[in-house]
């Protein structure tokens, strides 16, 4: 029998904090593009398609990587709330990354927009062009973004709450690998 991992492996780190950046700024250009309608707003909308796109391809590695590699277990202290809502908020923080990538391709698919990675590389539409599916996905996209940003800010949280205040060493396994013990 193998002892678990107390870290996590450094693909898992490098992709979770790869993509925590990559997952913060969408979030605010999302912003941007939804309090802009000037011709930024254009610069900005082909920054967030390719960006959906990279953030969903790796979201796909990362979840091989979960599902390939040990994880370190939370601590055995810790009460069963906690460890439920620590399971919950993956649970969601993948969805969410999955689907947002998905909702906003079907949405400019829907709008009849082509979903342009650069110059020359188009995607295929994944749903038909029709105004009243885009306006459902449109708000979904909207509301869904509003939850992703919840959940990261509780993720952070609980982050820097067992950093700063059960001082167990979970915070450290992403960070450095440090093993506890």
């Amino acid at each position: 029998m193998s002892t678990p991992n107390l870290h996590f492996s450094p693909l898992a780190r490098a992709l979770h904090w790869l993509m925590a950046l990559m997952v913060i700024a969408m979030l605010f250009i999302g912003a941007g593009m939804v309090a802009s309608v000037s011709e930024r707003h254009e610069w900005l909308l082909n920054i967030h398609k390719p960006l959906g796109i990279a953030i969903l391809a790796l979201v796909i590695v990362r979840l091989i990587v979960r599902f390939t590699t040990q994880t370190p277990p939370l601590p055995a202290d810790l009460p069963a709330v906690q460890v439920l809502a620590a399971k919950f908020s993956h649970y969601l923080l993948y969805a969410l990354m999955l689907a947002m990538p998905l909702i906003g391709w079907a949405m400019i698919s829907a709008a009849g927009d082509p979903v342009m990675l650069g110059s020359s590389m188009r995607l295929p539409s994944i749903v038909s062009a029709h105004a009243e599916t885009f306006a459902l996905l449109r708000r979904a996209h909207r509301y869904l973004a509003y939850l992703f940003f919840l959940t990261i800010l509780a993720h952070l949280a609980a982050a820097l709450f067992h950093g700063w205040i059960r001082r167990d060493e979970v915070l450290d396994s992403m960070l450095r690998g440090k093993s506890r013990g």
